[in-house]
């Protein structure tokens, strides 16, 4: 069984995080490293949990994505023996009795198999923001994106975005590179309840456009949406 869906865009940028995926099947560990290296996260792999411990005794990671039945030893097991690094759980046990000790054992989140690549890559970002371990400034071309003040610079010089401009750059540039549909924008940009057309996606599109300078990064996925190429 295929424990993941989606496969995203090219990373050109620099690396955002060192992440160890233990898994011991090889084609879904795979996936997740191609995805996740393509975002600019740096990648190592383990099969089985004696060999994940070895790696995160001989070296230091941001973050660990750890399955739980594992050979040697479990997942649950494994994270007994990690001391700070957060984890989180991907997992086809998807009964409530394990997430709840896989949560109360101080993992950072717990992801039942099957689920969507963009949504694992949201999740660590937010596990990332959350230790501290993600950029917060951000460039695309001559323009600097501060994520935390929410100031946004071409050569030196303040742009001023509308909050609602800023919120789908934001998303544009969490997502980097991952070719994201208008409806994902706007649930993502306008939230669950946004009453209105997907055009209005397309309005806001060519004014970051035009304010930043960015026709050559805001890219146009042809019968999709739009992709942020960094």
């Amino acid at each position: 069984m295929v424990g993941c869906r989606g496969g995203y865009g090219k990373e050109e940028g620099s690396i955002m995080a060192k992440i160890l995926v233990v898994d011991d099947e090889e084609m879904i560990n795979d996936m997740i490293k191609r995805n996740l290296s393509m975002v600019g996260h740096h990648i190592d792999q383990a099969y089985d949990g004696k060999e994940a411990l070895q790696m995160i005794e001989s070296r230091n990671y941001d973050l660990i994505l750890l399955d739980v039945m594992l050979p040697y030893l479990s997942g649950f097991d494994v994270m007994d023996k990690i001391n700070g690094v957060p984890t989180i759980f991907l997992t086809a046990k998807d009964h409530i009795d394990d997430k709840v000790r896989g949560l109360t054992s101080g993992a950072e989140d717990y992801i039942v198999k099957p689920f969507e690549m963009l949504e694992l890559i949201a999740r660590i970002n937010i596990v990332l923001r959350r230790n501290q371990k993600s950029e917060s400034i951000t460039k695309v071309g001559e323009v600097e994106i501060n994520l935390e003040s929410k100031v946004v610079k071409r050569r030196g010089s303040e742009i001023e975005l509308t909050p609602q401009e800023f919120n789908l750059l934001e998303v544009l540039v969490i997502n980097k590179n991952l070719a994201l549909s208008r409806e994902q924008l706007i649930e993502k940009a306008w939230g669950y309840d946004f009453v209105g057309d997907t055009k209005t996606v397309d309005v806001h599109i060519q004014k970051l456009r035009k304010k930043l300078t960015l026709e050559e990064h805001i890219k146009t996925v042809y019968k999709l949406g739009y992709r942020m190429e960094v």
